[in-house]
């Protein structure tokens, strides 16, 4: 049997170190108080407690003094920093020194002991997995589908053949075509990218073919267009299906002939470049409106490469939202964290509309705002979770909610009243404010109170999730 768990307790308020303390030893672990950092430092150099709760308004070193002595030291342990001042420097200034979370003075003894047991849950957290520079992630994925892409473009990268890219938007199309370059004969060469659908239409042209000095008015010198850019490398063309009938002409004697002039010129330029293009939407049926050249498309259309969209290749949710996270914490540069297995299983379940663009985007989120180490499902957006498919649920919510109730008075949960109606509370204001795209007064509108008591529903609302 292992010993139990050791917690220093630093504090100048002697009410606070006795009632947490006691609550810590209630709890089955050994507390140890002390009055100051520096008492806490000196008995540093004879021992490391599992976990230590530090004020951070004290006589002589302040807490986040404490801390920052903490993290430059080995073996490392986590630090729950308390403060009745919960102002955003000094909740940045704790988390930036490494923090594990941060306890809002004055606190419930039970969530200061649930804190405390998730710190000590991850005082030895799992290694990051490698992540990629920036500008080198590529392609990530094992499920089937993408092992038949990964093949496909082995085969095809080579061959110097123009590829046509599918797939919804946020998939990864644009990784692909990276791909497709750095295994290709041309990998030393430029790897030039256009979203055609970026560029106003009057502007395209020059974008891609450049144009002379006094083509047209504010053109003063000379500019290379992306083919140029591109010579004897690749030119990824995005969104293709948002070109232009007129500009589709002219991109169509390129791929033909190889010959191109620039806007306003007379002389002829040679176009040694391999074109990928890419699109989210349906050229055929385009074609058949006449939105899109039939000859183009056939030009474009030498070799197809689909790229599935993330609720079809769920599998690989779990892969690429551990890969996302830790490099997004690494960006961002705090402590690496990393989901549980049940917001994992959320992930996977989820529909995922906006694809993997939505996924990293999301993880990007969390590495900042999620508390502690570990990633739950309650640090999981409500829409993500409304949208999960919930087995044994009715569909309507009333039926819904008097399932939970019966479920959870015959399995004896107290407070569930307290419970329901913080719940039901963080509900309606997380999906008032994804409804209003955050913004407060809005969401605060459309609920029907006002802004002021959203701001401090949602301070409460965080504080109990703590």
């Amino acid at each position: 049997m292992s010993a139990p768990a050791t917690i220093w307790v630093v504090d100048d308020d002697r009410a606070v170190r006795l009632v947490l303390a006691a609550a810590l030893r209630e709890a089955g672990w050994q507390p140890r108080e002390f009055v100051d950092a520096e008492g806490a430092l000196a008995a540093l150099a004879e021992s490391a407690p599992d976990l230590l709760f530090t004020d951070v308004r004290m006589p002589g070193a302040s807490g986040l003094k404490l801390l920052e002595r903490i993290s430059a030291q080995a073996p490392r342990f986590p630090v729950i920093v308390m403060s009745a001042f919960t102002d955003v420097a000094s909740s940045a200034a704790a988390y930036r020194h490494g923090a594990f979370d941060y306890l809002p003075k004055p606190f419930d003894l039970d969530e200061a002991v649930a804190m405390a047991r998730r710190a000590l849950a991850q005082a030895t957290p799992a290694p990051a997995p490698a992540v990629a520079a920036p500008g080198e992630a590529g392609l990530i994925g094992h499920s089937p589908a993408m092992r038949e892409l990964f093949r496909a473009i082995g085969k095809v990268a080579a061959s110097g053949l123009g590829v046509l890219i599918t797939g919804e938007t946020g998939t990864g199309k644009e990784l692909v075509a990276h791909a497709l370059h750095r295994e290709s004969a041309r990998a030393a060469q430029p790897f030039i990218a256009l979203n055609t659908a970026a560029i106003p239409a009057e502007l395209l042209e020059s974008e891609l073919f450049g144009h002379e000095a006094g083509a047209f008015t504010g053109a003063a010198r000379r500019h290379h267009g992306r083919f140029e850019q591109a010579e004897r490398g690749t030119l990824f063309l995005d969104e293709i299906g948002d070109m232009p009938l007129a500009l589709q002409t002219r991109l169509l004697r390129v791929l033909a002939v190889g010959e191109f002039y620039r806007v306003g010129g007379r002389e002829l330029l040679r176009a040694d470049v391999r074109v990928i293009a890419a699109t989210h939407q349906d050229l055929d049926a385009k074609v058949e409106r006449g939105e899109f050249r039939a000859d183009l498309l056939h030009r474009l259309d030498v070799v197809r490469l689909h790229v599935p969209a993330l609720r079809e290749r769920a599998g690989d949710v779990a892969l690429l939202a551990t890969h996302f996270l830790a490099r997004a914490c690494a960006a961002a540069g705090v402590p690496a964290k990393r989901f549980s297995a049940d917001a994992l299983a959320v992930l996977a379940a989820y529909a995922w509309p906006g694809n993997v663009r939505q996924l990293e985007n999301l993880c990007r989120r969390l590495a900042v705002l999620a508390p502690g180490r570990e990633i739950v499902v309650a640090d999981l957006p409500p829409a993500l979770l409304a949208r999960t498919p919930a087995p044994a649920v009715a569909a309507d919510w009333q039926d819904g909610l008097r399932e939970w109730a019966t479920q959870r008075l015959a399995a004896g949960v107290p407070d569930l009243h307290a419970q329901a109606l913080a719940a039901c509370e963080r509900v309606l204001l997380d999906a008032a404010l994804a409804a209003h795209d955050g913004h407060r007064q809005h969401a605060a509108r459309a609920l029907g109170i006002g802004r002021n008591t959203v701001t401090r529903k949602l301070g409460s609302s965080r504080r109990r999730r703590e």
